[in-house]
């Protein structure tokens, strides 16, 4: 007896212990054949906490034609039956344990940046991203997190800019598999951020590299300028009671 009926379209029912364990299970075999995995663990039923992984996750919910399929893929990440999961520029490759003993090959590819989109992206954030903490962080002004996650223009993929292939027999355009990725994506991004502009292709070093370059030419324009935070001699005297 197969592990997906094809008669009647469904696969068998599997708990979420029974989901955990074979993902386990899985994951030492291959452990003891000397192939480590990087699967996606939660602490809890919380997908993502940091303001990368929740602004992730909540852009992937803006496209309610999708709605189905997440709410499943949401059962199945945080049954931990994302195995493995890869994370390279433009692309995210995944293992997950589905109702069969093999686990299903997943592949995300997410269309690259325009040029335009890119140096607006370098622009808007030139002199506002104090260092790479901040970035890292989320702490950023307001108008920034909205580049990043305006609906079909931030920097926060749309669905039409997401591709995907799964190995599992269901046809539908997203598998609970697939939407099981796209949320442990959300979740390694909680992590760590700096994978987010590694999959867009962003480089984190010319954003905050403008800011820095952007505040010296300005402290080098301001340098000859006289200042009233500069104490003159008789100031000094009269505050420290001595000459000077």
């Amino acid at each position: 007896m197969g592990y997906y009926d094809y008669y009647s379209g469904f696969a068998p029912y599997i708990s979420v212990a029974e989901h955990k364990a074979k993902a386990k299970k899985y994951i030492a075999e291959q452990r003891k054949k000397g192939i480590e995995l990087s699967p996606v663990e939660l602490e809890d039923r919380t997908i993502a906490k940091s303001w990368w992984g929740k602004a992730w996750c909540e852009n992937l919910e803006l496209y309610a034609d999708y709605a189905s399929r997440l709410e499943r893929g949401r059962k199945y990440v945080r049954a931990n039956c994302v195995l493995d999961l890869q994370i390279e520029p433009g692309e995210v490759h995944a293992l997950v344990q589905g109702s069969g003993k093999k686990p299903y090959t997943v592949k995300v590819r997410i269309d690259e940046l325009t040029e335009e989109q890119y140096e607006k992206i370098v622009e808007k954030c030139a002199s506002k991203i104090q260092n790479l903490e901040d970035l890292i962080n989320g702490n950023f002004p307001d108008d920034l997190k909205s580049l990043f996650t305006e609906k079909r223009a931030g920097l926060f993929p749309s669905m039409a800019k997401i591709h995907f292939n799964c190995s599992c027999p269901d046809w539908a355009d997203m598998c609970k598999h697939v939407a099981a990725v796209l949320y442990g994506i959300g979740s390694r991004f909680d992590k760590d951020p700096l994978l987010f502009f590694k999959l867009r292709g962003v480089d984190t070093e010319r954003l905050i590299g403008n800011a820095i370059n952007d505040r010296i030419e300005s402290m080098i324009e301001n340098a000859s300028k006289p200042s009233d935070r500069i104490m003159d001699d008789a100031d000094l005297t009269a505050l420290f009671g001595m000459e000077v």
